[in-house]
């Protein structure tokens, strides 16, 4: 059996505020380490039925960056979802939602930025 391994390492300023992410893969082509301005990782715990997610971001993540983020996340879950249980029609819905979710963020964020 082949083990493969995902190490993160988090840089914290004096408050544990995130200042910087860093990722390597055993099986990624990259030789050095990935940055990343955010991170959300979830494991499932079958026995509790329960998920345990870590959620993290730089204190230099943007808001219209979180917004991609978001939304990029939720489309890549339709899809694995889709793949997972063959059900389109949810997955679909979930694409929808994504969507609306993300027209609904650039809106908002071109009226708080008085921008037409």
């Amino acid at each position: 059996m082949k083990k493969s391994s995902i190490n993160i390492d988090i840089l914290l300023d004096p408050d544990k505020v995130p200042e910087q992410i860093n990722w390597k893969a055993t099986d990624s082509s990259a030789d050095l380490l990935q940055k990343a301005k955010a991170m959300s990782v979830a494991f499932w715990d079958g026995a509790d039925k329960t998920a345990l997610r870590i959620d993290l971001w730089t204190k230099d993540m943007m808001v219209d960056e979180m917004g991609d983020f978001f939304y990029q996340m939720l489309m890549s879950m339709a899809d694995t979802f889709q793949r997972a249980t063959k059900q389109d029609e949810i997955a679909n819905d979930m694409k929808v939602f994504a969507k609306s979710f993300f027209e609904k963020f650039r809106e908002a964020q071109l009226k708080e930025h008085g921008a037409s």
